[in-house]
């Protein structure tokens, strides 16, 4: 077996594992590999003089001539048209809880069939998943999994919601959008795990197919993005206003990195302007580094600064705010932020109390925020 299949075969039997859903809900037999490349026509470029084209679809807006391909490594300028080589050729294909996300306030204790292609518009140095967001789809083996029968398969396994997660969605933009679209006619949700380094046009789009989106916001400085990310961070903070102004379902995950974003007068300021921009109500996830790809010299961040994180969040008055990566610590709960009791009760990824009616706290009835069963 080849290296790269034992870790893809590996990492999804993890999941299934650590996950509370049973054995492997998957047949990977039944999915044959594939090594071709799609050639389908990407949305959100334009054409130049000299077969030149120019990706508007995130902020980096590359500009490529014949035969080149953008940032992310998955998109392709072939004679002036500008091509997706991703489209239908998932490179993980998982079933995992909702809550695995994270996402807790959508839906919560749902079985989720999740996606994803290779591919990045980043370099996170702490990536968890490089071994799929950081090649080139040549590099990595793949399966022909289009629109259709990733629908047929969330049927298949008794999965209510489509995840496009663990590289970056935004690069297999085409396929995401047109699997969001088959979903819908089949009454599945459609949820996204994103970066959020996109431009507002392709983000208004993709809002109108898809129910609820988590944004996983890695500072709340340039320097960290431009020495870490290598991105921009305004236009994933754009990119949270535009979502928190539609109707779909957010959330916000900061992973806590010691040394390196976890001082308290960045936690404060992005906590306040959470409040203040997005509103009190939108769950904030502070989630655990443990040392991983190019970020290995750091310690794991202990949980007292998690806590401190969660504290100063509370103070600034955000409502629901959660510590990650930390099996059993009581912030892994959900409070009604009025009368105090909790209203879900989680252990890792399982549900051990649901305390809510009709969206409502059953002890003191007050409305909770969210999408609920």
């Amino acid at each position: 077996m080849k290296r790269r299949k034992f870790i893809k075969l590996s990492a999804v039997a993890g999941t299934a594992a650590g996950s509370g859903l049973g054995p492997l809900l998957m047949d990977l037999d039944a999915f044959q590999t594939s090594y071709d490349l799609s050639r389908v026509e990407a949305k959100f470029y334009k054409k130049h003089p000299d077969r030149e084209i120019e990706c508007v679809l995130c902020p980096r807006f590359c500009k490529l001539g014949d035969k080149e391909r953008g940032y992310c490594g998955v998109r392709e300028n072939i004679d002036g048209t500008y091509y997706t080589l991703v489209y239908g050729k998932a490179c993980a294909i998982h079933v995992d809880p909702i809550e695995k996300k994270p996402l807790f306030h959508f839906l919560p204790g749902t079985p989720t069939l999740s996606i994803a292609t290779a591919g990045c518009n980043v370099n996170c140095k702490f990536c968890q998943n490089w071994e799929i967001s950081q090649v080139r789809p040549e590099q990595i083996d793949h399966m022909d999994f289009p629109p259709d029968k990733v629908v047929k398969s969330a049927q298949k396994y008794n999965c209510p919601i489509i995840a496009y997660t663990y590289s970056e969605p935004v690069v297999f933009y085409e396929y995401m959008y047109d699997t969001s679209l088959n979903a819908r006619k089949k009454e599945l949700k459609n949820v996204v795990i994103t970066g959020g380094h996109i431009n507002p046009e392709p983000l208004e789009e993709l809002i109108q197919v898809v129910d609820a989106i988590k944004i996983d916001l890695k500072a709340f400085t340039q320097d960290f993005y431009t020495k870490y990310v290598r991105g921009e961070l305004k236009p994933v903070l754009d990119a949270i206003k535009i979502i928190a102004s539609s109707s779909i379902w957010l959330e916000i995950v900061y992973l806590v990195i010691p040394t390196l974003n976890d001082n308290s007068k960045e936690l404060r300021d992005m906590c306040r302007w959470i409040a203040n921009e997005i509103g009190p109500d939108v769950p904030l996830h502070f989630s655990r580094f443990h040392p991983h790809y190019l970020l290995k010299n750091l310690p794991s961040t202990p949980v007292s600064t998690l806590e401190k994180a969660a504290d100063i969040a509370g103070k600034t008055g955000l409502n629901y705010v959660y510590i990650g990566n930390v099996p059993g610590h009581k912030a892994e709960n959900t409070y009604c932020p009025k009368c105090k009791n909790i209203i879900i009760q989680r252990q890792g990824y399982i549900i051990r109390q649901f305390n809510l009616k009709n969206g409502r706290c059953t002890y003191c009835n007050s409305r909770i925020p969210g999408v609920w069963i």
